[in-house]
């Protein structure tokens, strides 16, 4: 059996990349504060067809459903835009690659 090489040379690309994670995660605090800026600027007064008041926090509810979704997708778009972006400034370097091998 032959050993490997314990040590060479090779090259890496190196490059930043966003973490998705985090800017999903503001899109989706965005969209809470933007369905509670909605939900304070909306009128409750009684519905003209139904006779209903809906109470703030349904309406922050059901505001919800649709702002985090969007937050959480705009994120998303803004991570990937991020990435290609930093793609153009990936850079090649060479690196030393060293092997261990344990003696019985």
């Amino acid at each position: 059996m032959s050993s490997p090489e314990p040590r060479e040379t090779v090259e890496a690309t190196v490059r930043r990349v966003p973490r998705y994670g985090v800017l999903m995660a503001i899109g989706v605090v965005l969209g809470i504060i933007a369905a509670g800026i909605l939900t304070m600027v909306g009128s409750y007064e009684p519905s003209t067809t139904l006779d209903v008041v809906y109470p703030p926090g349904q309406v922050f509810g059901f505001t919800l459903l649709w702002t985090v979704p969007i937050g959480l997708a705009l994120g998303g778009v803004v991570a990937m835009v991020l990435e290609r972006i930093a793609r153009r400034h990936d850079c090649v370097v060479r690196v030393d690659h060293e092997t261990i091998i344990p003696e019985d």
